[in-house]
């Protein structure tokens, strides 16, 4: 797509994910922080309209309680700009929230997805974006994921990013970097997706 009409949409860069309950390994959360920070930047330099958005749960809850301080936003993501702070109680952006109607109103067709959990909130985000006829960026490093062991299995922190990534790419979202997104935003261009054919036929080299 050419001259995609975007807006940048920031999930959950929260304390929690620094120094709290819930420490991102994979990237390193150094690494992807820098990138967000970098988008917001061209963002903003390209008057891509910005969503920040805040999960928040009950105030007795071991995570995300709010008005703790891993509930806080990281200290670089609010001295950015923004143009709209969501709060959220659920991992999908949209669900129970202002969002959908506010990129309506604004035209968006494009949304690029940035910050934490890859496998979570912003797996559920993406798929409801895909549902409701955005194309979606997904920046894969800047974003994130931590490991899980339960009795499913086990899965690393690496593992996890990687598989989800490679999923979105194939039907959800257009999986790229920072500095490819970037390149895209100041040349007005559109980044493609992959599909779930050619994602399947390259990996059995048909």
């Amino acid at each position: 797509m050419n001259n995609p009409v975007r807006a940048l949409v920031v999930i959950d860069v929260q304390n929690e994910y620094f120094t709290g309950e819930l420490p991102i390994e994979y990237p390193p959360v150094e690494t992807s922080l820098n990138n967000i920070i970098r988008t917001m930047e061209m963002a903003k330099k390209s008057e891509i309209p910005i969503v920040v958005v805040q999960n928040s749960a009950a105030e007795n809850s071991p995570a995300f309680a709010k008005g703790s301080k891993g509930w806080e936003l990281h200290p670089k993501i609010q001295r950015q700009h923004y143009d709209l702070l969501i709060e959220k109680r659920l991992p999908d952006a949209f669900a129970g929230t202002e969002l959908m109607t506010w990129l309506k109103d604004r035209q968006i067709n494009t949304l690029t997805i940035v910050g934490y959990m890859t496998h979570n909130c912003d797996a559920s985000t993406i798929y409801h974006a895909s549902h409701a006829g955005f194309n979606v960026e997904f920046l894969s490093d800047a974003t994130g994921s931590l490991p899980y062991e339960n009795q499913a299995g086990k899965a690393t922190a690496e593992e996890i990013h990687r598989v989800f990534s490679v999923v979105f790419h194939s039907r959800f979202a257009a999986v790229t970097s920072t500095a490819e997104w970037l390149k895209a935003v100041e040349n007005k261009q559109g980044i493609a997706s992959g599909n779930i054919l050619a994602s399947n036929r390259l990996a059995r080299r048909v």
